[in-house]
């Protein structure tokens, strides 16, 4: 199991030069609102996965005032350790290492360091747009398979293409019919394999998600919520290539692409009717560590060693009982290495104690 024993944080945020250890299994970071205990977690998903959970850009997680930032983390496996290094040079450039050695494709990186990363804001997952959905596969399908990464990069690309050709053509009235052709027997390959890659990867995720919100949302003398989860995409009913020349002139009309994997959605239902528009906000929080707790299930058995589990904020907007049934959840069922925030030491302190696992506190 990979386990992180040592962060160092460089111009990182709002860290001017700060070095943490860790020698337990589960490392709590606590501190008052605004301390740095988010930016803490950020920098282990720098290094994991080369980019921040929250930021766009790089820059923006330089200290103010500076120019560039360093991470250091040492990783320890079963028989070696492993330094890995992330730095934001001042000419922009971000550079990935590992004992030394620069990795030359930063996408060769994503999946040796699994990592899944639940924050507050993240009930986005159930409430937000499409995209976010498709965001959550796509991180978790990148860290299990190398080409997934590659495959989603080649699509984007195309798919920007594509739409930048189709408004030229709408506006300037002209037939770029031949491009065009090209443009999509590249785009097809690449859309076919992310649309193989997610449904073999929801119909795994399906029966772990609903297994996992059925014992968190579960509580004493009351019947469970019944929820339903489906995938939903263009490419489930119609080939590819003819979806693309069928719509090839509603296509130009609009000036976008309208079928694809880009459309791809997963829909969540209560009732018979949408979660997300009548669930409460327990319910939504308890689905989204359901999501995600699914995710380092998935992780865990593809890789043969649990993923990185980073908790920001775990009590914000979960009754008691809810907080009991995945703390529970968490350290029974997964030996990953966890790191949860809260901006109580005493109240961390008490939850983890009932577990009866080793733990350390880190005040910052």
């Amino acid at each position: 199991m990979p386990q992180l024993t040592q962060l160092s944080l460089t111009q990182f945020k709002n860290y001017a030069s700060s070095q943490f250890f860790f020698d337990k299994r589960i490392v709590g970071i606590t501190g008052l609102n605004g301390v740095g205990k988010t930016n803490f977690l950020d920098a282990i998903h720098f290094l994991c996965l080369t980019k921040s959970y929250f930021t766009k850009t790089d820059q923006a997680a330089v200290r103010h005032g500076e120019i560039g930032f360093r991470l250091e983390g040492m990783f320890e496996r079963s028989s070696f350790t492993e330094k890995v290094s992330c730095v934001l040079r001042e000419s922009g450039k971000k550079e990935i290492s590992v004992n030394g050695s620069s990795i030359q494709k930063q996408t060769d990186h994503i999946g040796n360091y699994p990592l899944i990363f639940i924050a507050p804001d993240d009930t986005l997952l159930i409430t937000g747009e499409s995209k976010v959905r498709r965001a959550y596969l796509d991180q978790l399908i990148a860290q299990l398979y190398p080409d997934y990464l590659r495959n989603l990069i080649t699509y984007n690309k195309l798919l920007q293409q594509r739409n930048a050709l189709l408004k030229e053509m709408a506006e300037k009235k002209t037939n770029h019919s031949t491009v065009l052709a090209a443009i999509d027997q590249q785009t097809i390959p690449a859309g076919n394999y992310l649309h193989k890659a997610r449904v073999k990867t929801i119909n795994d995720l399906i029966p772990q998600i609903l297994r996992l919100y059925n014992k968190i949302a579960e509580k004493p003398g009351e019947s469970t919520e019944e929820i339903s989860i489906q995938f939903n995409s263009q490419l489930d009913h119609f080939n590819f290539e003819q979806l693309l020349a069928n719509n090839q002139q509603r296509d130009i009309f609009l000036q976008r692409t309208t079928q694809g994997p880009h459309r791809d959605d997963i829909f969540i239902g209560m009732h018979g009717q949408a979660f997300k528009v009548i669930a409460s906000q327990g319910q939504r929080k308890s689905l989204l560590f359901a999501l995600k707790l699914a995710a380092l299930h998935i992780l865990e058995k593809k890789n043969d060693s649990p993923p990185l589990l980073l908790l920001d904020d775990l009590f914000e907007k979960l009754d008691e009982v809810r907080v009991q049934n995945l703390i529970k959840l968490v350290f029974e069922q997964t030996v990953s290495q966890v790191f949860i925030t809260d901006t109580s030491a005493n109240r961390l302190a008490s939850n983890l104690q009932k577990l009866n696992l080793p733990y350390q506190i880190c005040c910052l």
